[in-house]
């Protein structure tokens, strides 16, 4: 594997993350396939049209090939929240025969999936409920189980609970993954020449301070993609990322402006655990 990807667009084919499958794992023949399995998962007839109007945002397709995310892995989705990734993730796992963990404050922020399995149990039912971060009484997602971990938009929440408990966090997800295994990253993106303190409420996080905390945690750097990047967004809201879309806090003033611009500038990285 290459020690460094870098890929340029933000409106990238899918073809060209492709080119990460095929470094990771060789052989095109897999990479189509894989392609596939994650093309069919995106265009899944369960996803909620309300979802689905915000793939131009965040990508979903090139994203999960960035990572090297493969139907048949074990995969940990970080604080999924409403299941806007979720809804990918679940059936890829189950075409597949893959593992899919959701792993979140117990029980609240595992609310919403619960409430998924109960009404479509064929689709949702086999995702592994754990608690992240976990304080050792609830269910956690066993340590050297994983081949993925991911989190979209999480660790400015991390963030703000203080420097220690972001850094025990990625010390949590480097224990839950195997050897070799992949930590996918993606979040709000704050210019590096910003206040760090931006970093305590805006919802904006430098890439410098999330690359500090996973090396710290023992991960290496494998890859950057600009896939999810906006030079559109300026940064600088009153209300933080939260004046964008979706959220679009601001209400009826400046609507169309902050919808003009849309969702985020987000950094995508891709780090992996060393095999040993």
């Amino acid at each position: 594997m290459r020690p460094l990807l870098i890929v340029a667009s933000t409106a990238l084919a899918l073809t060209v993350p492709a080119v990460a499958f095929a470094d990771h794992h060789g052989g095109g023949h897999a990479a189509h396939k894989e392609q596939e399995a994650i093309a069919a998962a995106v265009a899944a007839p369960t996803r909620t049209p309300a979802n689905l109007a915000r793939d131009k945002y965040r990508h979903p397709a090139e994203t999960l090939a960035f990572f090297g995310v493969k139907p048949g892995d074990t995969v940990v989705e970080l604080w999924p929240g409403g299941g806007w990734y979720t809804e990918i993730l679940a059936p890829l796992a189950k075409a597949g025969g893959g593992t899919l963990y959701a792993a979140a404050p117990w029980e609240r922020g595992l609310n919403r999936i619960k409430e998924w399995q109960g009404a479509n149990a064929d689709l949702y039912g086999g995702i592994q409920l754990a608690e992240f971060p976990n304080a050792g009484t609830n269910p956690k997602v066993p340590d050297a189980s994983a081949d993925v971990v991911l989190t979209f938009r999480n660790v400015h929440n991390w963030r703000f609970g203080g420097a220690d408990n972001t850094a025990n966090a990625f010390k949590q997800i480097f224990a839950m993954l195997k050897p070799g295994g992949t930590l996918g990253v993606v979040e709000h993106r704050l210019n590096e020449s910003d206040d760090a303190a931006k970093e305590e409420k805006s919802g904006y996080m430098k890439e410098s301070s999330i690359i500090a905390f996973a090396e710290a945690a023992g991960f290496k750097l494998a890859g950057r993609s600009e896939i999810n990047a906006n030079p559109k967004d300026t940064k600088d809201y009153e209300k933080g990322v939260w004046t964008l879309p979706p959220a679009l806090r601001e209400g009826e003033t400046d609507r169309a402006k902050y919808v003009a611009i849309g969702e985020s500038d987000r950094m995508t990285l891709k780090f992996v655990k060393p095999a040993s």
